[in-house]
């Protein structure tokens, strides 16, 4: 009782923090929405770095590859979303672009996660091939570095009087379809990650798509919706910090050793199944039953079966044919 009212009191200082700390976030945006995207964008960033510190830093003794795609990935996301507040309006750091820029590196980063999410399940059951991984994403960010800053063959996703155009609206559409399949995608392999993480990781790609469905619906970069969008965004990344962070740096056991604590509960209920047929056994001494615990008298191989991963074909041997089969048996 004691313990629960302790946790319960817990549970309550972190929402009262959570809610102070949006509090403050929605009175920076009426007193300056730049101040307010900047501090979003910036959380976003740190978490997405502290993420790939945690599982870049503990590869060499983690046996999830699943985390270590998700600490690459999240890596240049970071890069992405760091180079989207850059260059929001306002900021002044790139000239000569107008307020398609930001936008167009929101989704780029937004298309980098999604697909990540998307892909990193298929790496709790096979092994991640580092330098390749890395090449892929460098490529990518080259790439996407290259359409927005130099070629401009991308066309706009805003206009200005107009509003967000139909090829924005569809790409918001595309990333909340791959974050649904990596949402599916997990939960068909939730087993073989531990609880708490599948279930603020399903949370982080839940709130992701509510942010990214919010997103096709502003007028301007600096009304209500937007700034919605923006706030969930902020609790997705929440989410995912719980869910690799703080769930790495104090239970590093449920995080990065899953698959060996799983491999040790399978093997410690083996052991157990074997130490039932240790000792000794009571047996008829004459049809040869053995009695269990509960004092009922079972034939053997229904005993063992119950007490042993066995299964029994049955035949019969040559002594009982010669004398349960004479006339077959080619000795009469």
């Amino acid at each position: 009782m004691v313990r629960d009212g302790r946790s319960r009191r817990k549970v309550v200082g972190y929402l009262i923090q959570i809610f102070l700390a949006f509090l403050g976030l929605y009175i920076s945006s009426l007193y300056n929405y730049l101040l307010f995207h900047s501090l979003a964008e910036i959380f976003a960033v740190v978490v997405a770095a502290g993420i790939f510190m945690i599982t870049w830093n503990s590869r060499s003794f983690s046996d999830n590859d699943y985390i270590l795609m998700l600490g690459i990935a999240f890596l240049f996301v970071a890069a992405l979303d760091l180079l989207h507040a850059l260059a929001y309006g306002g900021i002044g750091i790139f000239q000569n672009y107008d307020v398609n820029l930001p936008i167009k590196l929101w989704l780029a980063g937004r298309f980098f996660q999604s697909v990540s999410l998307l892909v990193a399940p298929y790496f709790l059951t096979h092994r991640l091939n580092i330098p390749i991984m890395f090449t892929i994403y460098i490529l990518a960010l080259s790439a996407v570095i290259s359409s927005v800053f130099y070629f401009h063959f991308l066309p706009d996703y805003y206009i200005v009087g107009t509003g967000l155009t139909a090829f924005k609206k569809y790409s918001e559409y595309v990333i909340s379809l791959a974050l649904l399949g990596a949402l599916a995608y997990l939960r068909l392999r939730w087993e073989l990650l531990d609880p708490r993480v599948v279930f603020f990781m399903g949370l982080s790609i839940f709130c992701t798509i509510a942010s990214e469905l919010v997103f096709t619906m502003y007028f301007d970069a600096t009304d209500f919706v937007n700034l919605v969008g923006h706030f969930l965004k902020i609790i997705a990344f929440l989410f995912i910090y719980i869910a690799i962070i703080d769930t790495g740096l104090k239970y590093p056991y449920l995080l990065l050793f899953h698959d060996l604590k799983r491999r040790e509960e399978e093997l410690q209920a083996a052991l157990n199944r074997v130490k039932q047929l240790r000792g000794m056994l009571p047996i008829c001494a004459s049809c040869k039953k053995i009695r269990d615990d509960k004092g009922y008298w079972q034939q053997v191989e229904v005993y063992i079966k119950d007490h042993a991963d066995v299964d029994f074909s049955h035949g019969i041997c040559p002594d009982c044919r010669k004398k349960l089969y004479p006339e077959i048996s080619g000795d009469s």
